[in-house]
């Protein structure tokens, strides 16, 4: 089995969730006392956060790419990024390594087509749902048409993750408050949401959600476990 390279620490909330996926999917695959062999690069949050609020894009596309090199120093033969928003300086980083790097989106979107999904539901931090980068390339590889909550609802979705999901707070009015943003979205036509932020896993779970959800934290888990093993390119 490949060593996995995680880039994590956006938040170390998430990271541990990571963690813990691969090495159950490992467990899962394999059996036995097997789990997933692993390095993990922990950034510190505080800094990214800053960057991303001045919109130093250029500034953090370095920095991920010297993380992910030195990831692949370490023994990583591939390497995942632990954040949906981060993959938007994705092109620094795979022109910083020479190992395989599975984005965050395929997975999430092969997963969609497979399931008969054409419109849906995108959740995330307000990068992520603002910028170009993740629903693009929906579009562009998976003909896939993405639905973002209004306004005054992406403001809520992104104070909840930055300000409560990422310490860990667990908040059930803020539950709450997803649940009718994916109810609006399943009113305007989508078919199902995608979880497209690696700390919302930690609120909403399918028992929560009105529409199929889709957990990118799950699916690039489990994608990256497949590729290890040799069971899947996952990188295609």
């Amino acid at each position: 089995m490949k060593t996995i390279g995680v880039i994590g620490g956006m938040s170390w909330e998430s990271s541990a969730e990571y963690y813990r996926l691969l090495n159950r999917y490992a467990k899962e695959k394999l059996g036995g006392h097997h789990n997933a062999p692993s390095l993990m690069l922990t950034l510190d949050f505080a800094a990214i956060e800053a960057s991303q609020r001045a919109g130093d894009w250029e500034g953090l596309g370095e920095q991920l790419a010297a993380a992910a090199a030195q990831l692949q120093r370490g023994g990583a033969e591939l390497v995942i990024l632990a954040t949906n928003t981060m993959h938007r300086v994705y092109e620094p980083i795979v022109q910083a390594i020479n190992v395989p790097f599975i984005h965050i989106a395929d997975p999430t979107g092969r997963a969609l087509r497979v399931a008969g999904v054409e419109r849906v539901g995108l959740l995330g931090t307000r990068y992520t749902m603002e910028h170009a980068f993740y629903a693009g390339r929906l579009r562009e590889k998976y003909g896939l048409q993405t639905v973002i909550p209004d306004e005054l609802d992406r403001q809520q979705v992104h104070r909840i993750i930055y300000d409560e999901l990422c310490h860990g707070v667990i908040n059930p009015d803020s539950q709450r408050i997803y649940q009718n943003v994916i109810g609006d979205l399943a009113a305007r036509g989508a078919q199902a949401v995608i979880l497209g932020c690696t700390e919302i896993t930690l609120l909403i779970g399918q028992q929560d959600s009105v529409l199929p959800v889709f957990d990118t934290t799950a699916l690039h888990a489990q994608a990256a476990v497949d590729f290890a093993i040799g069971t899947e390119d996952a990188t295609a």
